[in-house]
């Protein structure tokens, strides 16, 4: 029995309108923009929120490829601590407070005095330069420093940021006046008489004898063999930051926008792109 026609011819009509409407069934269906109503703008704050963590995420991304070229985690130095003194590196250089060397000395005090908690890194040259001991004031503690002061006379060590300045022959022989910098924390370095010297008691022997490395008046004492070389490059002007475990500490160079400013001005061609922008030409 022959089908009628009309059937026939619906199936014909549906092959050929079907490619039309394909991309209709398969696409999703926008949404209509309502003409009448603005999209929201962000506000100025959180505008400057979101550009401050993608800074803040750049740095970190910038300070971990230093910290790992260099081997620091090898060296016993902790990230949050290296992360730290390259955050005021750069910003003493954005402040011109220091001289063009790039050198940073680097100490941690929540380390136990019987680990080399010293270094002294080339940021330019992405070398760790030195890796040694150092010595906290007697009334810090005994084998860990716990306590700090920036008061005379008080025979502690003093936490925070520092600038080396010039070298010295004193009753300690060859030592390296340091110029504090977080009011509060270590601005009396200078009437204290703050230095980095090398001593006897900042040995390996001494640990051997005493269950721990001896103690300074307040001064980051070095071993003898390392104090002329350590002093040596790191005088005139090279950054110092000595970290420790106190939760009230704070500091202006920690800003971590003002110091990606300045490492972008400085290394421009060196950088990974910052998400969104063009790559550096």
């Amino acid at each position: 029995m022959r089908k009628p026609r009309w059937r026939y011819m619906r199936r014909r009509l549906s092959r050929k309108m079907l490619p039309l409407f394909a991309p209709l069934i398969l696409t999703p269906l926008a949404t209509p923009v309502n003409q009448g109503t603005a999209m929201p703008h962000p506000d100025a704050a959180t505008l400057k929120r979101k550009m401050t963590n993608i800074r803040l995420m750049h740095f970190n991304q910038v300070a971990y490829n230093l910290y790992s070229t260099m081997g620091l985690q090898e060296a016993g130095m902790r990230f949050e601590v290296f992360n730290k003194a390259l955050t005021g590196f750069y910003n003493m250089r954005h402040n011109n407070e220091v001289s063009d060397k790039p050198y940073i000395t680097i100490v941690d005090f929540t380390k136990s005095s019987n680990e080399k908690r010293l270094w002294v890194i080339d940021v330019e040259k992405k070398e760790l330069l030195y890796n040694t001991y150092v010595s906290h004031g007697r009334n810090s503690g005994q084998e860990f420093a716990t306590e700090f002061s920036n008061e005379n006379k008080s025979f502690m060590s003093s936490i925070g940021f520092y600038v080396t300045e010039d070298i010295y022959y004193g009753k300690h022989g060859l030592s390296l006046r340091l110029n504090g910098m977080d009011e509060g924390y270590n601005t009396n370095a200078r009437e204290r008489c703050i230095v980095m010297h090398g001593a006897e008691y900042a040995s390996e022997e001494f640990i051997e004898q005493a269950g721990r490395l001896g103690r300074s008046l307040g001064c980051p004492a070095i071993p003898m063999e390392d104090h002329e070389a350590i002093i040596g490059a790191v005088k005139g002007g090279t950054t110092m930051y000595i970290h420790a475990a106190n939760d009230a500490y704070t500091s202006q160079y920690l800003d971590h926008v003002s110091a990606m400013t300045e490492l972008v001005h400085e290394n421009k061609r060196d950088l990974p792109p910052t998400p969104g922008s063009a790559p550096a030409t």
